[in-house]
């Protein structure tokens, strides 16, 4: 993992030739089979992993539990996953110009929403991918001003980085 990519984009795997995945869609959100008792007194929010090929052969995926790992607040402590309301991507054969997406349902404090890290580490063709990480946060919009502890949040130095540094390569 070189550098963080914010909720939203698509990161490229080189080893396999026009497959991408994306961590897309944080919201808050109740879950759609009841909420967990362990998540007592938390707030439910969930993500998407989008997986998508634009190659020219298929890949067997695989996206399940202990191969996503969300962490909250500016401690990035770990956030509470619903493993009975999420769905993941188990062994699929993912076609060429098809996608697939797995949803999680995760919990926790809601002070430490606004500041939500998905690492994602992929099983392709029974084959481990490297460990990509996103930055985002729930209630989080294109350049909103949120503050904390007197600097930005990480996912708004993110935002602010890439959007420079687009600017600067369209100049």
């Amino acid at each position: 993992m070189c550098e963080p990519n914010v909720v939203g984009d698509w990161q490229e795997y080189d080893e396999h030739a026009g497959l991408r995945v994306r961590v897309h869609r944080l919201e808050q959100t109740e879950p759609p089979r009841g909420r967990d008792d362990a998540a007592e007194g938390l707030t439910y929010f969930s993500l998407r992993v989008t997986v998508e090929n634009r190659g020219e052969r298929h890949y067997g995926i695989h996206l399940e539990d202990g191969q996503i790992d969300v962490r909250i607040g500016p401690d990035g402590e770990s956030a509470f996953i619903d493993w009975r309301n999420s769905q993941f991507i188990e062994g699929f054969d993912v076609y060429p110009l098809r996608r697939a997406t797995a949803v999680l349902y995760a919990a926790g404090p809601e002070a430490s929403l606004t500041q939500v890290d998905v690492q994602i580490q992929l099983r392709v063709d029974e084959e481990w991918t490297e460990r990509r990480l996103w930055a985002g946060g729930i209630g989080l919009s294109e350049g909103s001003a949120h503050t904390g502890a007197g600097r930005e949040c990480i996912a708004h130095q993110v935002s602010n980085f890439l959007r420079d540094q687009a600017e600067e390569g369209t100049a």
